[in-house]
């Protein structure tokens, strides 16, 4: 039983790795700027955890924000799609080598991408406490005069 840990385990931390590509890939965006104009090593380290945290930030905060349903559609496909790619890379690496015949890995790897692209879309509505289902009330607390 413990063998099965570390799989279980690495796969996890891929998948959830998968979910957050957008903020990573824009955390890693500023920290090949900021160290393109000379920050350092210390001030590069810093500058890519603070657009990763900002940017993820600015994004669940947006979905919270909105409520016209066409851009909360789009924010999350804009959070959902370089997702579905690393989900799709992940699984063709994975693959690569156990899946000899191209058209299985291909479904498998569409498959794989369309999966971590869904968690992805779901993942904004569950990391943001103000649009949480949980967080509503669905009864009315304010009191009418006659």
């Amino acid at each position: 039983m413990l063998t099965a840990q570390p799989p279980l385990t690495s796969s996890t931390a891929c998948h959830t790795l998968a979910i957050y590509a957008l903020p990573f890939m824009l955390a890693l965006a500023a920290t090949r700027f900021a160290y393109g104009t000379g920050a350092g090593w210390l001030g590069t380290g810093i500058v890519g955890v603070v657009a990763g945290v900002a940017s993820f930030g600015i994004l669940t905060l947006l979905f919270a924000i909105l409520r016209a349903p066409i851009l909360r559609i789009a924010l999350a496909l804009i959070f959902a799609a370089p997702a579905a790619v690393a989900g799709y890379a992940l699984v063709h690496g994975v693959t690569a080598e156990a899946v000899p015949s191209p058209v299985w890995r291909q479904i498998f790897c569409l498959a794989g991408g369309a999966f971590v692209g869904a968690a992805a879309v779901a993942q904004p509505c569950k990391t943001c406490p103000i649009a949480h289902p949980s967080n509503r009330t669905t009864k009315c607390t304010t009191k009418v005069r006659d």
